[in-house]
């Protein structure tokens, strides 16, 4: 069983920064993606940035040049640098595996509104 815990989520006004955190922990198959998904109401969850087992780094179209995702293979943590944010980037953010497991972690609210 894999346990995922986002964390680092907030309200900011529109440039403010944040930095999402994540911890995976149980039978991770390895090596695996992993990615950072943001949910909006009445949508399911939109990859938004991915990184590759070797670091490679992948982003959606609306948050490249804004949002950087990192990972420590050692520790099984994937951050979320969130820079600029824009009021479309207010959703409830989750980590997961890429494609995502079945079960997902509790996410963190992240609100970007003047």
């Amino acid at each position: 069983q894999v346990k995922l815990v986002e964390s680092g989520g907030g309200s900011v006004q529109p440039g403010g920064s944040l930095r999402l955190s994540c911890a995976a922990s149980g039978s991770i198959p390895t090596p695996s993606p992993m990615g950072w998904y943001r949910q909006v109401p009445g949508k399911q969850p939109d990859l938004v940035a991915g990184i590759s087992s070797r670091g490679g780094p992948t982003y959606g179209l609306s948050v490249k040049g804004r949002f950087t995702i990192s990972r420590d293979k050692d520790k099984n943590t994937v951050t979320l640098q969130m820079n600029n944010l824009e009021p479309e980037d207010t959703a409830v953010y989750y980590c997961n595996l890429i494609p995502p497991l079945g079960s997902w972690g509790q996410g963190t609210q992240v609100s970007v509104s003047s």
